[in-house]
């Protein structure tokens, strides 16, 4: 474990979407929210019940013999199992499984897809999974025509998710298990390594600071989710998860920022913002351009333009603390 401290996401207890909204949301940070009403599927929901209600649902998983599963390197594979075969095998209860060629050290972890046309439309808990669709109670602190999709989320115990962020607000609703949650700040984006939407950083915990020195820059953030509460993670704050026990979520995605802002080909919930894709597109090509320059101007102009978009940065800021005031 490394050795420094980390925050504690704040709790708030009995919270109602008003207050939400006023006091929550507009602070743009991470809150775990309990004693929300989410229905009746904290106590509900066994591996039994799963299985009664949904066993034969064909489901894409990914399958890894790592508990630390990285989206990078792809460390583990896709595989097409039942619903029944996935709550078996990542609960570890595998002796009625009937299914025998996998091994016991292997981690699952479902992100569900829309059964309709997999991959190519947004994952709706409703119509993938009817049969335990009612047992969930979204908790209404958006409006309807925000509403972007519901993903039902289930792993091994000791499987950890890559680092990443989302660029809608969402609420990771924990149903079954524990896990734990820890963020970063969009503001932390220099210090985490970024491939695309990804960290590169893969142990958090114990990470390879030789490779990774300004990590030890970040601020970290962890909160432990139990049955029943609602962690709220705004759009573009990094977190990774780790499953302290088979686990089971209900994840809801809505729009916080204006329609034109998404993508409309975006089905997970994780394409950049459209003015933020041109942006980086463009200096993705603006590199390209001093590739026929030295070594030295490229950095130099490279530095040059680094400043540049700081300056205007600052020169924000300043605006805006003086329109405050």
């Amino acid at each position: 474990m490394m050795a420094y401290d980390t925050n504690l996401v704040p709790s708030f207890h009995d919270v109602t979407g008003e207050y939400f909204r006023s006091e929550i949301q507009v602070k743009r940070q991470p809150a775990v929210l309990k004693g929300i009403d989410i229905g009746p599927c904290v106590e509900k929901w066994t591996t039994e019940y799963l299985i009664d209600k949904s066993g034969s649902t064909l489901v894409k998983v990914h399958v890894g013999t790592e508990a630390k599963m990285d989206f990078l390197s792809k460390n583990f594979s896709y595989k097409t199992l039942t619903f029944e075969q996935l709550v078996k095998r990542s609960s570890k209860q595998i002796q009625d499984d009937g299914d025998w060629f996998f091994s016991c050290n292997e981690y699952y972890y479902l992100r569900s897809l829309s059964n309709e046309r997999r991959g190519k439309q947004v994952a709706n808990l409703n119509i993938d999974f009817p049969g335990l669709a009612d047992d969930v109670k979204l908790p209404s602190f958006f409006r309807d025509q925000q509403f972007f999709s519901s993903v039902l989320r289930l792993g091994s115990s000791g499987m950890q998710m890559w680092t990443h962020y989302d660029v809608m607000d969402n609420f990771l609703i924990q149903v079954q298990g524990e896990k734990r949650v820890t963020l970063f700040s969009p503001s932390d984006a220099s210090f985490l390594y970024l491939d695309g939407d990804k960290s590169e950083i893969l142990d958090i915990d114990n990470p390879d600071l030789k490779k990774y020195p300004r990590f030890v820059n970040a601020t970290r953030y962890d909160c432990i989710l139990r049955r029943g509460d609602v962690l709220f993670i705004p759009a573009l704050w990094f977190h990774t998860t780790l499953a302290l026990s088979f686990s089971v979520n209900v994840n809801v995605f809505w729009k916080n920022l204006d329609e034109h802002f998404y993508d409309k080909n975006d089905y997970y919930g994780n394409k950049d913002l459209v003015p933020a894709s041109k942006m980086l597109q463009a200096v993705s090509k603006a590199m390209t351009n001093l590739n026929s320059l030295p070594k030295d101007c490229k950095e130099f102009y490279a530095k040059r333009a680094i400043r540049l978009i700081e300056k205007m940065l600052e020169d924000d800021r300043e605006k805006s603390e003086i329109s405050s005031l």
